[in-house]
C-alpha cells in the first residue's frame, strides 16, 4: 500500500493533495467505481497509479483499482516485472495485454503516434467494457493538456484540448485524467521520491515528435511558470464551452 506518512511539503504530498483536489472538484471518482488505470510503464501513469491508491483516505469513497499495460511489437523497454511489483505493493492488480500495433498497419502506411494511440485506446475500451470497469484513468498531466490545446489550435484551427472527464456515448465507460492539475516537473519529483523512475520506460517514437516542438515554444513564452500554466488551464474551462469536460 502507499506510504501513509509523508513529509509535509514533499513532492509526494503535493501530488496527493492536487490529485485529491482534482478528483473532488471535477467529481472524477464516485462511490463503487471500478477504475482501470492505463499504465504504459512510464513515470506519469505509474505515478497516477500510486496516487489513486494513496488518496483513498482523503477521497472517502470506496472504489476498485486495476491496471492494464498494453505491450506492442515495437517497444519492449518497459520493465514489466518491476512495474508489476510496484503495483502489487499499492494493492493494484496488473494485467499485460499484447497488441500488434505495427502488425495492424496497412501496406504503405508508416508507424506514428496517432496510430499507436488509436490502437491502444480501442483495446483499453474493449478490455474495460468486457471486464465491467466503468472508468479508465489516464496519466496526462497539466503540461500535456496545455500542449494538446496549442497543437490543435495551430495545426487544426480548433479550440480543443484533452478533457479531464470524457463520457463516451457508444461505450459504458468514461475517461478521467486525475493528474490534470499537476505539472510534469511535479510528477518527476514525486516519481523520484517514490522510486518510480527506475521502472519507467520511454517511447522511441516520441523523441522527435511535434509535441516536443510545441512544448519548447510553450516553455519559451511562459518561462515554465506554473502560475501562467494554471491560468491557461483556467481559461480552458472559463468560457461558455468547458474544454476540460465532454
Amino acid at each position: 500500500m502507499a506510504d501513509r506518512f509523508l513529509r509535509k511539503n514533499s513532492a509526494s504530498t503535493i501530488v496527493q493533495k492536487l490529485v485529491t483536489k482534482a478528483v473532488l472538484e471535477r467529481n472524477l471518482i464516485n462511490e463503487g467505481d471500478r477504475i482501470l488505470i492505463a499504465v504504459s510503464g512510464g513515470k506519469d501513469s505509474t505515478t497516477l497509479a500510486w496516487a489513486l491508491s494513496a488518496i483513498r483516505p482523503a477521497v472517502k469513497k470506496n472504489y476498485e483499482l486495476a491496471a492494464l499495460h498494453i505491450s506492442s511489437d515495437f517497444c519492449s523497454c518497459c520493465k514489466k516485472s518491476i512495474l508489476s511489483e510496484r503495483l502489487d505493493e499499492w494493492g493494484i492488480p496488473f494485467t499485460d495485454l499484447f497488441v500488434p500495433v505495427i502488425g495492424r498497419l496497412k501496406e504503405g502506411e508508416k508507424m506514428n503516434c496517432y496510430w499507436c494511440s488509436t490502437q491502444r485506446r480501442t483495446e483499453l475500451l474493449k478490455y474495460a467494457a468486457e471486464n465491467n470497469f466503468n472508468k479508465i484513468a489516464l496519466g496526462h498531466h497539466l503540461d500535456d493538456i496545455i500542449e494538446t490545446f496549442f497543437m490543435n489550435l495551430t495545426a487544426k484551427g480548433e479550440l480543443l484540448s484533452m478533457p479531464v472527464l470524457l463520457r463516451y456515448r457508444k461505450y459504458p465507460v468514461s475517461l478521467i485524467r486525475p493528474l490534470f492539475l499537476i505539472e510534469e516537473q511535479q510528477v518527476i519529483a514525486c516519481a523520484e521520491e517514490q522510486n518510480i523512475l527506475k521502472a519507467a520506460c520511454t517511447c522511441p517514437f516520441g523523441v522527435n515528435s511535434k509535441r516536443r516542438d510545441v512544448r519548447k515554444r510553450i516553455a519559451e513564452f511562459t518561462g515554465n511558470s506554473g502560475a501562467i500554466k494554471r491560468r491557461i488551464l483556467k481559461a480552458l474551462s472559463s468560457s461558455e464551452k468547458d474544454l476540460l469536460e465532454e
